[in-house]
């Protein structure tokens, strides 16, 4: 049920971290992969191969909606179908509420929760016309939660888990499944300057019943979950990859 042998998944956000190792997770079950991101792929690339999956690499823009036709068109035509769609791409802007920008407003939203949308919105119709497929978003513990100095992610990452349940709702009837994995604070570039405060660090560690930060490793298993038979009865869920940070 957790095998992904011939499978192909889209990945956005490959280059590193999350979207990095979700993508060696998958190709280890046995999908091939097409990474879609602004920077160099090549690391991830080597890994997916070395593992004995395809890699299909696309430079594409998520801030906007310009890009997301040809990476539709381009991975039918190179790949022959799409099977899963994982919306990783993201980005975080720190700033004061009572000071935070438009720029970091939109900047945020535009690629955490548009480009989000029709993308997944360009695949649906795809999945429609052969059978069904598999949909998961990124969405986080801002999800849940309000956070500090982050108003548009928390907004974007937000609307993330309340649109996987709107797209669940309509989509599910055509074998679509969507839903979204929720990471905690997890050992990525994004964290770097909180794990190097070690005050700030040991505050967020107390918090976590595991008691450590989570490592993009812990992701590969919740997301080949997701992407396989093995969830086909789970719609609209959004789940926890935390420690137990929301429980405590």
């Amino acid at each position: 049920m957790f095998k992904l042998d011939d499978k192909v998944a889209i990945v956005t956000g490959v280059s590193r971290g999350l979207g990095q190792q979700m993508a060696i997770g998958l190709a280890k079950a046995g999908a091939d992969i097409v990474g879609v991101g602004v920077s160099d792929m090549s690391e991830t690339q080597e890994k997916i191969e070395a593992i004995g999956s395809k890699f299909l690499g696309i430079q594409a823009n998520l801030t906007t909606t310009k890009d997301i036709d040809d990476i539709v068109e381009t991975t039918i035509d190179k790949m022959g179908k799409i099977d899963i769609l994982v919306n990783n791409a993201g980005m975080i802007r720190r700033e004061d509420a009572m000071e935070f920008s438009e720029k970091n407003w939109d900047d945020v939203m535009n690629l955490n929760i548009k480009s989000l949308f029709f993308l997944s919105q360009k695949v649906a119709k795809h999945f429609m016309k052969n059978g069904g497929g598999k949909i998961i978003n990124i969405a986080s513990m801002l999800s849940f939660q309000g956070g500090i100095r982050v108003p548009s992610y928390t907004a974007s990452k937000s609307a993330v888990r309340g649109l996987t349940m709107a797209l669940a709702n309509e989509w599910a009837k055509y074998n679509i499944n969507c839903n979204a994995i929720a990471p905690g604070y997890m050992a990525t570039d994004n964290t770097k300057a909180l794990r190097n405060d070690s005050k700030r660090s040991q505050e967020i560690l107390d918090r976590i019943p595991a008691g450590r930060w989570g490592l993009p490793s812990d992701l590969e298993g919740p997301i080949v979950f997701l992407a396989s038979e093995a969830s086909n009865y789970i719609n609209g869920a959004t789940i926890p990859i935390d420690g137990g940070w929301l429980g405590r």
